[in-house]
């Protein structure tokens, strides 16, 4: 994957364009295998998070893909646990040691605080911030960002930062897209990542999308992340399976109509987690 089609933060770093992600896929050998293979397939944007309890298996495949370490681009998170100043460095530090790294591409505060009085919450939000800021001066950490902030809680949170997010990764797919949040974060110029971008696998079998992949004699899952792409948004694959890895790398081939892209905006909401960030438990 040339470095050209890489997305410019608003940092100058440089993201890739679509990643590779471990949400939901215990640490194994087996997942070493998938990992290893998917960046010698072309993937460069490995993402985890230490909640998801694979960051073993994620520092092995690192170290066994034959690729120098600054050819990869390395995301980790920050748990809700871990709100507080001295509580993010301690959890940044067992991050870095388990993965084996000497510094990240990409953390994130993986959950915005939205519980108790605004005025709170937000504080909190901006707490945790300080020591992702911390990181950032420190250059422990290319690039600090968020997940599943909407624009309610980018607001007020902008307002107070002292360095912005360089990116939001969100639930992002056809029938979910948060276009209020989407279009605040290009305002910001902050780029965004879509988790889920097929909609959990449930979009696979849309009507409305195998209608359009068979347009262009494509599978479903390269038209939604070319429809992805042709939002700006770099999506974050989830398979295991070493075909589907690499038939996925196809979507930058396609060039979707304007027409396609409308229609793929307008369907409606059937492949929603139900992980509304106001309303989560954690």
């Amino acid at each position: 994957m040339k470095t050209s089609g890489w997305v410019k933060l608003n940092n100058g770093r440089l993201m890739p364009p679509i990643g590779i992600g471990t949400w939901q896929l215990p640490a194994s050998d087996e997942l070493v295998k998938a990992l290893v293979c998917a960046i010698q397939s072309g993937y460069r944007l490995i993402d985890t998070a230490a909640i998801f309890e694979n960051e073993e298996s994620v520092a092995t495949a690192i170290s066994e893909c034959g690729l120098p370490r600054k050819e990869l681009f390395v995301s980790g998170k920050c748990w809700t646990s871990n709100r507080a100043y001295d509580d993010v460095l301690r959890a940044f530090e067992r991050t870095l040691q388990t993965l084996k790294l000497d510094y990240l591409d990409c953390y994130s505060i993986q959950w915005p605080c939205t519980k108790g009085e605004p005025l709170a919450w937000q504080s909190i939000n901006v707490g945790t911030w300080r020591a992702f800021e911390r990181l950032y001066d420190e250059g422990v950490v290319k690039a600090i960002g968020v997940c599943n902030f909407q624009m309610h809680h980018l607001v007020s949170f902008l307002a107070r930062a002292n360095v912005k997010p360089m990116m939001n990764q969100i639930e992002f797919h056809p029938g979910y897209m948060q276009k209020q949040t989407l279009a605040y974060c290009r305002k910001e110029d902050i780029a965004i990542q879509a988790w889920s971008p097929l909609g959990h696998g449930t979009l696979l079998s849309s009507e409305p999308l195998l209608a359009i992949a068979a347009k262009y004699r494509r599978p479903v899952s390269q038209v939604i992340l070319s429809w992805c792409l042709s939002h700006g948004v770099t999506p974050v694959i989830r398979s295991m399976n070493a075909a589907h890895q690499k038939e996925d790398l196809q979507c930058f081939d396609i060039q979707l109509t304007k027409d396609d892209i409308q229609s793929m905006d307008s369907l409606p909401m059937t492949a929603f987690s139900g992980l509304e960030p106001d309303h989560v438990s954690f």
